[in-house]
């Protein structure tokens, strides 16, 4: 099956409620027009704390994640406003949550989205390896993510999109378990050790200045 991934920016006109109604209404018609075999996506629906240690963009993003039997194109996505970039993806859920709410519901808790490239001082196999065999364990072992989505980016599906290798949707049960600190990290013994290595194992596979990382909430349309 292919998973496809469709990347829709806000911007500094509309409101987080208007950005949210507009992708709501573009889902419903790719679900209806192309009936996939699921469609989900994840929004930024709104603003980030002032004061965190994650540094959040305050930009508005969407990201469509859609599930098909077939590579048919949806050409007609590249005319919506904000669109900068469709992909074919390879999807790994390195752990995954057990679904016990209705389509069309916010999945429980807060999502940590990451959009971003490879590191240019490594060649792509290393990077691949950091990031799958080094930085997922230590990100599982250290945070309190209850699904973590993570995307190798295969293909470009239309040559104007913009480029990224990977595209990783990291959720916690509950927003305070992202925002406090001490929940994402540890406690006041662990926190900084903590916070230090997954600042330079991030930084030794992913260019880290062009790296966007967002608050989001996740809307789960239609599932097999």
């Amino acid at each position: 099956m292919n998973k496809e991934i469709y990347l829709i920016r806000g911007n500094n006109q509309e409101t987080y409620v208007q950005f949210k109604n507009r992708i709501v209404e573009l889902v419903s018609r790719l679900n209806k027009e192309y009936n996939p075999d699921a469609i989900k996506f994840t929004i930024t629906e709104k603003a980030p704390p002032g004061l965190s240690i994650i540094p959040f963009s305050k930009k508005k993003v969407s990201v469509i994640s859609i599930y098909k039997s077939n590579a048919d194109k949806m050409d007609f996505i590249q005319k919506v406003d904000g669109f900068c970039g469709g992909y074919r993806v390879t999807e790994a859920l390195p752990v995954a949550y057990i679904k016990n709410w209705s389509d069309g519901e916010p999945t429980p808790g807060a999502c940590l989205l990451t959009l971003f490239s490879q590191k240019k001082s490594i060649d792509y196999q290393t990077f691949l390896n950091r990031w799958h065999n080094g930085h997922t364990p230590l990100s599982l072992r250290i945070h309190p993510l209850w699904n973590y989505v993570r995307n190798v980016v295969n293909e470009k599906l239309y040559a104007n999109s913009e480029w990224f290798d990977g595209i990783v949707e990291e959720q916690v049960r509950e927003e305070s378990n992202l925002l406090n600190p001490f929940k994402f990290f540890g406690n006041p013994l662990i926190i900084i050790p903590r916070m230090i290595t997954v600042y330079f194992d991030t930084k030794s596979f992913i260019d880290y200045d062009s790296m966007e990382t967002y608050l989001a909430s996740e809307y789960l349309i239609k599932t097999q």
